[in-house]
């Protein structure tokens, strides 16, 4: 089922494995991809389970526990060594949910403009199917199962992390846009206090799609994050 853009490169450092933002694909980060790989990093752009381009033909679940299943699937079957998860807003949410239940398959997180403390979908758990089916919109990557991923989402409540930020033990980089109307400022140094080992950097002139805006600014920091190097 799963959709992705594999590497073309194998490298010595654990490989980086990207996510992607709500009901988006793995094209967000077609810029910043190939500046990923030419810092010489084994780079994997993933679609999560109910978004992007896998085939969803049998109709699966899509909530937060299909998600990480599939992604976990995917890590054990394909890639099999701890690796750099990068999540970009609600992906952030993903990634730390992801890295606090399968602690043994993330070396370091990225969160980029993390939107992880919207306590799931609130009220539109509870809508019937046929409000929920009349109120799901149509994005780029509508496909026939689309609408039914989507409902299937909101229904089972979304992503709330709140609670778990605590439990992260990987090291963590925090980046954010100076100009971002999204996720504010403010969430992004509560988040770096709720996780004091954390290194935090802001990319100027930027807002919320930060890896789609400033391909270079955060494949430079990811890249010396992986490294090593005090990005």
């Amino acid at each position: 089922m799963s959709s992705c853009v594999k590497p073309s490169i194998r490298s010595n450092n654990n490989p980086v494995v990207l996510l992607h933002c709500f009901d988006s694909s793995c094209l967000e980060w077609r810029h910043a991809y190939p500046l990923l790989e030419e810092a010489g990093l084994e780079v994997w752009a993933v679609d999560v389970l109910g978004w992007g381009f896998s085939d969803l033909e049998k109709r699966p679940p899509c909530g937060v526990s299909s998600k990480r299943h599939h992604l976990y699937q995917l890590w054990k079957t394909h890639i099999r060594r701890p690796m750099v998860l990068v999540g970009p807003s609600l992906g952030a949410a993903a990634a730390i949910d992801f890295a606090v239940n399968h602690s043994e398959a993330v070396e370091k997180l990225v969160l980029i403009n993390g939107c992880v403390y919207e306590e799931g979908t609130g009220q539109l758990a509870k809508v019937p199917k046929l409000v929920a089916y009349a109120g799901v919109g149509r994005l780029h990557c509508l496909l026939p199962w689309w609408k039914d991923a989507s409902v299937s989402f909101m229904r089972s409540g979304g992503y709330n992390v709140v609670d778990q930020i605590k439990e992260v033990k990987q090291k963590v980089l925090i980046v954010y846009g100076e100009h971002d109307r999204i996720i504010t400022k403010k969430l992004q140094v509560r988040l770096h206090c709720e996780l004091p080992s954390a290194i935090i950097r802001q990319v100027p002139d930027c807002g919320h799609l930060l890896h789609v805006e400033k391909p270079n600014a955060i494949a430079n920091l990811i890249a010396d994050f992986v490294q090593g190097s005090n990005c």
